[in-house]
């Protein structure tokens, strides 16, 4: 999959094709059946598939104080989209100019001159350009052809969608987060060297900040590790929040990996939450702190092993 940042100079390759227009944070099974809709006609159509989508997310940029919310960073969400078999993904900058830009100049400057696209797939809730003007039907008037997928549901009717996944992660609710999405969420970041508490207690722990990703329920949890560089998932348990018995000013994620014990800072680490254990407590002393970890490292065990 090629990955372009601009539209003003694609190569022949990525011009021409069915291209899909979203942001698909979470690339959840809303997105993929969406995706798959647009693989499927550029196979039919035998041109090229191409995501077009912005970063940074929207959101970020009109509502810059709100709390993290992002379900897939912009590395796993291009890996998800790969996943999903695109061609090429055009990663627009997301910023005022952008967004302060007409409907009929994003038609024409993007999907026509830039894009040369052949046809255009998109969500029924799909409105760009200043105040979100366009539609669909902006797109029908210039010429392009347009498929407008409505809103996928799940076995209770209830849409697929972000929100949810983001509502559930918020709640803890990881299996069914992961059940909307399609895939196992992960948290992904640089190992950064703490204050060692863990390591004094007898439990080191991989420390990484949570960055733009939401966050989920604080506590712990149940977790599958993954090394930068190294095959496979390794069963251990991780603190996600900000440690009340030691109050730091930041939410991160500090995973103990059971069985471990190597130096890994500065690597990338991977983290899948599967299952929250309890939520955040702060304890009298240090000793009911490691006995509840004692407890905690046991059942995430069970769970996992």
């Amino acid at each position: 999959m090629d990955v372009f940042t601009e539209y003003t100079s694609l190569p022949d390759r990525a011009r021409g094709c069915v291209v899909a227009i979203g942001n698909f944070d979470g690339v959840h099974k809303g997105h993929q059946f969406l995706l798959e809709r647009a693989r499927n006609m550029a196979r039919d159509q035998d041109c090229g598939f191409a995501v077009l989508t912005f970063e940074p997310h929207p959101r970020k940029l009109f509502r810059p104080d709100e709390p993290p919310f992002r379900i897939t960073p912009s590395a796993l969400k291009l890996e998800r989209l790969e996943a999903c078999g695109a061609d090429f993904v055009i990663q627009l900058n997301f910023n005022w100019d952008f967004a302060s830009q007409s409907a009929e100049k994003f038609v024409g400057d993007i999907l026509v001159d830039g894009l040369a696209a052949k046809h255009i797939v998109v969500g029924n809730d799909f409105h760009f350009g200043q105040l979100r003007k366009g539609s669909p039907q902006t797109i029908r008037d210039a010429g392009l052809g347009i498929t407008v997928i409505e809103k996928v549901c799940d076995d209770g009717d209830s849409a697929l969608s972000s929100t949810r996944i983001r509502q559930e992660l918020r709640h803890g609710n990881i299996a069914a987060a992961n059940k909307i999405l399609g895939w196992d969420w992960e948290i992904r970041g640089e190992i950064v060297k703490g204050d060692q508490r863990g390591r004094e207690l007898g439990y080191p722990t991989a420390n990484m900040s949570l960055g733009d990703c939401v966050h989920p329920a604080y506590g712990i949890y149940a977790v599958l590790a993954q090394i930068e560089g190294e095959e496979g998932w390794q069963a251990g348990a991780a603190n996600i929040g900000i440690r009340p018995m030691f109050e730091i000013p930041i939410a991160q994620a500090e995973t103990f990996i059971f069985d471990f014990n190597r130096e890994i800072y500065g690597k990338t680490l991977r983290v899948k939450p599967v299952q929250k254990l309890r939520g955040e407590a702060k304890f009298n002393s240090l000793d009911e702190l490691t006995d509840q970890m004692e407890k905690d490292c046991a059942e995430a065990r069970e769970i996992l092993i």
